[in-house]
C-alpha cells in the first residue's frame, strides 16, 4: 500500500516515479514497433499483432503477448501513481510548507507534473494502437485530439515556468547559487523536450497537412525551448558544481541529459517523417546515421561521467542500496528507459536503413543487447525504489530539496 497524506513531506518530484512507469510501458511498445512489421500504417497497431497471436509461430505468439502485458502492467502502475500523486500534491499544496516551498530553488520541481501528464497521453496512444482493433481507421479524428491535449499541458509548463522565472528574476531576486549545484533544475528542460515529441507524433503520421504543419510547428516551438534553456542550465549548473561541488542528494540528475537526448532525437526523426509525407522534403538516411549518432555520443558521455561521480560519491551505495532514498532517486528510472529505446531506434533507424546491419541477424542482436540489458535493470530499479520509498512498511517520508 502506498504512503498516504505526506503533507509538507510531499515533493513534486515524485510524479517521476510515476513517468518512469510510463516509460517502462511505452519502452515495450518499442520491441512491437521496431520488430513486427506494419508495411500500411506508420505504427504498429492490433491489427498487425492479432495475427501473430493467433498464428502457427507460437514463439512469435509468446513474445507478443510478453510485450502486451508487459505494457499494461506499466501502464496500470504508471496511472496507479499519477492519481496518488495529484491526490498528494494537492494534499501539499494546503500544508504549511507550500509557499516556502514555491519561493525556494526546488519550485522548478513542479516542472515533472507536466512531464509526467504528457507521459500519459503517449502510453494513451500506446494502449489504444496495441489493444484497440481497428484504431487507425478513426486516427486522423483522434490527431486534433493529441495535438489539442499536448497544447494544452504545454501551456501548463510555460506557465510554471514563466512564474518560476518572474519569481527570481522580477520579484524575489533570491536565487541560491550555492544550492544549485546540480543538474535537476533541468527537469523543465525534460518537460519541454517531452511536450515536443508528443506533439511531433501527428505532424509525422497525418495525412492532413494542416494537421502535420500544426504538430511540426508547435514542435519544433516547444524543441527551440529546450535547446535554448539547456544551453543555460548547463552552464549555471556546471557553474555551480565546480564552484561547490556536487550534491550528492541530487547526483543522479547529471543523467538527466540521457532521457532530453532520447526525446529530441525522437522528435528530429518525426519531423523528418512529416516534413517528408507532408512538405515533399525526402528523408536522407546518411543525415540520420550522423544526427542519431551524435544524440547517442551525448548520451554515452553523460552516462559515463554521471556513472563515475555518482560512484565516487557512494550515490548507489547509500540512495539505491541504502536507506537514502528520496523523490529524487526516482530519476534513475528515466535514463535507463531512454537509453534503451534510443538504442533501439538506432538499431533500426541509422545502421539498419543505413543498410550497415541486417535485422534478426546475429550482429542485430548482439548490438541490441546491452540496450535491453540496460532496460532490465531499470526495471528492478524501479521497483526497488517503489518499494524503498513509497510502499507503507518504508522507513520515513522521503524528500529532495533542489
Amino acid at each position: 500500500m502506498l504512503r498516504s497524506q505526506l503533507g509538507q513531506n510531499y515533493n513534486p518530484l515524485f510524479f517521476l516515479a510515476s513517468l518512469g512507469a510510463g516509460g517502462l510501458s511505452v519502452s515495450f511498445f518499442v520491441y512491437l514497433f521496431l520488430m513486427v512489421p506494419h508495411p500500411d500504417t506508420p505504427l504498429v497497431t492490433f491489427n498487425h499483432l492479432w495475427p501473430i497471436l493467433t498464428g502457427d509461430s507460437l514463439f512469435q505468439a509468446v513474445m507478443v503477448a510478453l510485450a502486451m502485458v508487459a505494457i499494461l502492467i506499466f501502464a496500470y502502475f504508471h496511472f496507479r501513481l499519477l492519481v496518488w500523486n495529484i491526490r498528494e500534491y494537492q494534499l501539499f499544496k494546503r500544508s504549511e510548507g507550500f509557499e516556502s516551498f514555491k519561493n525556494s530553488n526546488a519550485a522548478i520541481s513542479l516542472m515533472a507534473i507536466p512531464l509526467t501528464l504528457a507521459m500519459s497521453i503517449n502510453v494513451m496512444f500506446v494502449l489504444g494502437a496495441v489493444f484497440v482493433p481497428n484504431l487507425w481507421s478513426i486516427v486522423e479524428y483522434l490527431f486534433p485530439g493529441a495535438l489539442l491535449a499536448f497544447l494544452a499541458v504545454g501551456a501548463y509548463a510555460l506557465l510554471i515556468l514563466g512564474q518560476y522565472f518572474t519569481r527570481f528574476l522580477c520579484v524575489k531576486a533570491e536565487f541560491d547559487f550555492s544550492k544549485n549545484n546540480s543538474l535537476a533544475p533541468m527537469v523543465s528542460i525534460f518537460a519541454l523536450s517531452m511536450i515536443a515529441v508528443g506533439l511531433a507524433a501527428p505532424g509525422a503520421m497525418s495525412q492532413n497537412q494542416i494537421v502535420n504543419a500544426i504538430g511540426l510547428g508547435f514542435s519544433i516551438f516547444f524543441a527551440t525551448i529546450a535547446v535554448v534553456l539547456m544551453v543555460v542550465k548547463l552552464v549555471l549548473g556546471f557553474d555551480a558544481m565546480l564552484r561547490h561541488g556536487m550534491r550528492v542528494e541530487a547526483a543522479g540528475s547529471l543523467w538527466i541529459l540521457i532521457p532530453i537526448m532520447t526525446l529530441l532525437g525522437i522528435t528530429y526523426l518525426r519531423m523528418s517523417h512529416g516534413l517528408e509525407h507532408g512538405f515533399g522534403d525526402p528523408i536522407h538516411p546518411a543525415s540520420t546515421f550522423v544526427m542519431m549518432t551524435i544524440f547517442l555520443s551525448i548520451q554515452i558521455l553523460f552516462g559515463l561521467i554521471g556513472y563515475a561521480i555518482m560512484k565516487e560519491l557512494n550515490y548507489f551505495r547509500d540512495y539505491l542500496n541504502g536507506d537514502k532514498a528520496n523523490a529524487g532517486t526516482f530519476a534513475l528510472v528515466c535514463p535507463g528507459v531512454a537509453f534503451f529505446v534510443f538504442g533501439m531506434f538506432y538499431l533500426s533507424m541509422a545502421l539498419i536503413s543505413n543498410g550497415i546491419i541486417e535485422q534478426f541477424t546475429l550482429a542485430y542482436y548482439l548490438l541490441m543487447a546491452p540496450f535491453v540489458l540496460v532496460q532490465l535493470k531499470t526495471i528492478q530499479v524501479f521497483f526497488k525504489l517503489r518499494s524503498r520509498v513509497l510502499v507503507e512498511r518504508s522507513a520515513q517520508p522521503a524528500t529532495v530539496n533542489n
